[in-house]
C-alpha cells in the first residue's frame, strides 16, 4: 500500500487550484442514467471514487469518453438495474445509483453501500422515500431490490436532512408521475449542483437551496453540458494548511460562499482571509486562537471539517471544544493525533484539546478520508518525519494531494514499498 512521507516544519507559500467537488461530481455523474442523450461534465476530478463509479456506469451499460477533468456520458448499451456488490462495496454514494433506475426501468437492484467507517450511516430515508412513491421494496442477501410500475408523486417528510437521501429521492421524482414535495431537504451545495443539472437536462425543480424541494415529474429529460462547483472541502483543507504552518496561500478556484463557517472560524482564529474574486487567500500573520465549533448540516460547519479542525487547534495555545453531531462515530483521528504528542480527550460527542507547542512527527494509519487529511496536516506542522500509511482513503477524495503539497513547499513524497518513489 502506498504511504506519505512528510517531513514538518516548512511553511506553505504559493498558489494552488482547487479541484472539482468530488461529492457533487458522483450524483451528477449518476443524473446521466436518466437520459439516453449525451451528457458532458466538466472539472470532474481524478479520483478513486469517481473511477469507480465511471465503472459502475458502464457495468449498468454507459459508455463513458474521459479526456482528463472533462468526462461524455452517452448511450452504451440497454440500462440494466444491477449495481454489483464488487464495485458499490468500495464507496457509499453508489445507492445514488436507485433512483436514476428506478425512474428509467421501474427496478433496480443495488448492494448495500461500503465507504469509510465513520458511523452509521443507513439507507433507510431513502427506501422510505421510495416507498412513499410506490415503490415495493426488499432487502435480499445483502441488496437492495426495488420496483415499481412507475413512480408517482409524493410528500416526502424527512426525518433528517440527508444529502444522500434528497439527491436519490429527486432523481426519482424528476421522471415521476406528478409532483413531489421533499421536505426537510438537505441545502448543501452539492445537492443545489445535482439540482442545477437536472433543471438544464428539462426537469421541473423548485425550492433548491431551501429545505423545502418541489419537483413535477416531466417525460423524459435530455442531454446536458455541466460544470461541477469547486471542492469546497479540499478548500477548507488547504485554508487549514495554511493556518498550521503559518502560510501564505492563495486558493484559486473557490465559490466562498460555500465555506460559510469554515471561514467565519478561521477568522476567528486570527487567520487573514480575504476574497479575490474567484480566488481566496489565506495567511498567517500572529498566533491563532483556539475557537469552539460544532458540526451541522449546511449551512453549518460540515463533518466533512472536523478532523482537520481538531489537528489545527492541536497545536493552538489555549483549550477548544470540538462537538460531532453529525455522526456517532468520527473521532477515529484523535487516537493517531494523540501519538504525534496532541492533547485531546473525548467525552462522548466532544473533543477537548488543549494546544501545545510542538507536534513530534511519527507513523500514523488513515481510518478514513478525512482524518487522512487531518493527519497529513498534522505532520506538515510537526518536528520531524511522519509516515502516513493506508493513503488510498485520501485518493478517494483529494486529487493529487501530495503533488499540490509539493508545489507549495511541503516536503512530503509518496511511497510504495514495491515502487520507486514519487
Amino acid at each position: 500500500m502506498d504511504q506519505f512521507e512528510v517531513i514538518g516544519g516548512r511553511r506553505l507559500k504559493g498558489s494552488v487550484k482547487i479541484s472539482g467537488s468530488k461529492n457533487a461530481a458522483l450524483p451528477c455523474l449518476f443524473a446521466t442514467l436518466l437520459t439516453d442523450e449525451a451528457c458532458k461534465l466538466d472539472q470532474v476530478p481524478i479520483l478513486a471514487d469517481i473511477e469507480t463509479s465511471l465503472k459502475l456506469l458502464v457495468t449498468l451499460g454507459k459508455r463513458i469518453v474521459r479526456d482528463g477533468n472533462t468526462v461524455v456520458v452517452s448511450k452504451g448499451k440497454q440500462i440494466t438495474g444491477y449495481a454489483p456488490y464488487e464495485l458499490v462495496r468500495r464507496m457509499r454514494a453508489s445507492v445514488l445509483v436507485t433512483g436514476p433506475l428506478l425512474a428509467r426501468r421501474g427496478r433496480a437492484q443495488v448492494s448495500l453501500p461500503g465507504g469509510c467507517a465513520i458511523g452509521a450511516r443507513p439507507v433507510n430515508y431513502h427506501i422510505d422515500g421510495f416507498e412513499r412513491m410506490g415503490v415495493q421494496i426488499a432487502i435480499k442477501e445483502g441488496y437492495v431490490d426495488a420496483k415499481a410500475r412507475s413512480l408517482k408523486g409524493a410528500l416526502i417528510p424527512l426525518p433528517y436532512p440527508s444529502v444522500g437521501a434528497t439527491e436519490n429521492l429527486m432523481m426519482g421524482a424528476v421522471l415521476a408521475r406528478g409532483t413531489t414535495i421533499i421536505q426537510n431537504a438537505a441545502r448543501e451545495p452539492e445537492v443545489v449542483d445535482l439540482g442545477r443539472m437536472l433543471q438544464r437536462m428539462g426537469a421541473s425543480i423548485q425550492g433548491l437551496e431551501t429545505s423545502e424541494i418541489v419537483i413535477q415529474g416531466v417525460p423524459s429529460l435530455s442531454g446536458t453540458s455541466h460544470r461541477v462547483i469547486p471542492d469546497r472541502i479540499e478548500a477548507g483543507t488547504f485554508l487549514i494548511a495554511s493556518a498550521i504552518t503559518r502560510g501564505d496561500l492563495l486558493l484559486e478556484n473557490v465559490n466562498l460562499s460555500h465555506l460559510g463557517k469554515v471561514v467565519q472560524f478561521l477568522r476567528k482564529t486570527g487567520l487573514v482571509v480575504e476574497s479575490e474574486g474567484r480566488h481566496v487567500r489565506a495567511k498567517w500573520m500572529k498566533p491563532l486562537k483556539p475557537v469552539n465549533v460544532a458540526t451541522d448540516v449546511y449551512p453549518g460547519f460540515p463533518t466533512d471539517m472536523q478532523a482537520q479542525w481538531i489537528a489545527l487547534m492541536s497545536v493552538t495555545r489555549g483549550q477548544a471544544k470540538v462537538r460531532e453531531t453529525v455522526f456517532e462515530n468520527r473521532f477515529l483521528h484523535v487516537q493517531e493525533l494523540l501519538r504525534f504528542g496532541a492533547n485531546i480527550q473525548l467525552d462522548g460527542r466532544d473533543a477537548r484539546v488543549n494546544g501545545v507547542d510542538r507536534l513530534s512527527g511519527c507513523t500514523v494509519m488513515v481510518s478514513d478520508l478525512r482524518a487522512g487529511a487531518a493527519l497529513v496536516l498534522a505532520g506538515l506542522a510537526a518536528h520531524g518525519k511522519t509516515t502516513v500509511l493506508r493513503v488510498y482513503h485520501l485518493d478517494r477524495g483529494y486529487e493529487t494531494m501530495e503533488k499540490k503539497l509539493r508545489d507549495l513547499g511541503a516536503t512530503i513524497r509518496r511511497l510504495n514499498p514495491n515502487k520507486s518513489s514519487s
